[in-house]
């Protein structure tokens, strides 16, 4: 008789184990200083699968000095959660669904055609049935990698976009470069933003965590004023966030009309650990959320382009020790 192999998998059901869940797919990338794993986008196995967030460039770890700053920062995980996603991550307004009806296609960048169900407003935490996944290609070197996605709508829009994430050389610095052409017959007007989403030292949200702006800064919204304190450049903390709890505004201002004030820095004042973020872009708006394990600035950039015109950004991360914390 002819001796049957068979498969670990196949054993381990016979067993009655179960078989085990996919790897997703990632790539680790490092320059010396920083080190950092990400995930990979993929249709069936990716670990975010989402319709709000950009796949491209979803985080598992980062790490300076002894200081992780990319941690799971939510309780309940699911491929199809729209925030089960680990930051820096970037969110593009849709396209196209104002005009859409029930049935029709809509675009979010970075996620590809998706249907309106029906004629409810737009909603970020809804899962939408994905019609196009577009055409993806991964290209990863050990300090670098290089996301691309194109995508042609039958609603007339189309892109051509790219993202490269990107550790500087010898240096504590990430940085977002991108890329958007837009390919399609309809101009492209959208905001993008970058909800960070930062777990410094795995430290709890509260008096020990502080945000700080090259401008005095003013807020409304849940929990300013009480929770969460405006006192000059700085947003503070009365006391630690409880679980399921949370602060927002929709809308900080105090910043002006030039890149200078996208210059935003979070830092864990127990551990020292710090990072700022800076833009060659203008701030639209810039929100802010936070519940008992992140603190999130969130800075709003507008992008416009015409049919057949390319747009540019950056966005850039220098992380930093303070020895005198």
């Amino acid at each position: 008789m002819k001796r049957q192999l068979l498969s670990a998998a196949v054993l381990l059901l016979l067993c009655g184990g179960t078989r085990p869940e996919p790897v997703p797919p990632q790539a680790s990338i490092a320059n010396g200083v920083l080190t950092a794993s990400l995930y990979l986008p993929d249709e069936q196995q990716g670990y975010y699968r989402g319709t709000r967030f950009d796949w491209s460039g979803a985080f598992k770890s980062l790490d300076y000095k002894g200081h992780r700053y990319v941690d799971q920062w939510f309780d309940t995980y699911d491929p199809n959660l729209h925030d089960a996603i680990n930051g820096p991550v970037e969110e593009f307004t849709p396209l196209g669904f104002a005009d859409a009806r029930p049935g029709d296609a809509f675009v979010k960048i970075g996620v590809g055609v998706l249907r309106r169900p029906d004629d409810k407003p737009y909603g970020f935490s809804a899962v939408y049935d994905i019609v196009d996944h577009g055409k993806r290609t991964v290209k990863t070197r050990k300090d670098r990698i290089e996301f691309t996605h194109d995508l042609t709508a039958p609603n007339g829009y189309g892109y051509h976009y790219t993202k490269t994430v990107r550790l500087s050389n010898g240096k504590p610095e990430l940085v977002l470069e991108h890329r958007l052409k837009n390919t399609g017959q309809k101009a492209i007007e959208t905001s993008v933003y970058n909800h960070n989403f930062f777990v410094i030292d795995k430290q709890p949200t509260g008096p020990q965590i502080t945000i700080r702006f090259p401008f005095n800064v003013s807020a409304e919204g849940r929990g300013f004023g009480s929770t969460i304190l405006a006192q000059g450049n700085r947003l503070t903390y009365a006391r630690e966030l409880a679980k399921k709890e949370y602060v927002y505004s929709a809308g900080l201002q105090g910043f002006g009309p030039t890149a200078a004030d996208y210059d935003v820095r979070i830092e864990n004042l127990k551990t020292g650990a710090g990072v700022r973020a800076t833009s060659d872009q203008p701030l639209e708006k810039l929100v802010f959320w936070a519940c008992s394990t992140t603190s999130c600035p969130e800075p709003y950039i507008r992008l416009q382009a015409a049919p057949g015109q390319e747009v540019t950004w950056t966005i850039t991360y220098a992380f930093y020790e303070n020895t005198n914390p």
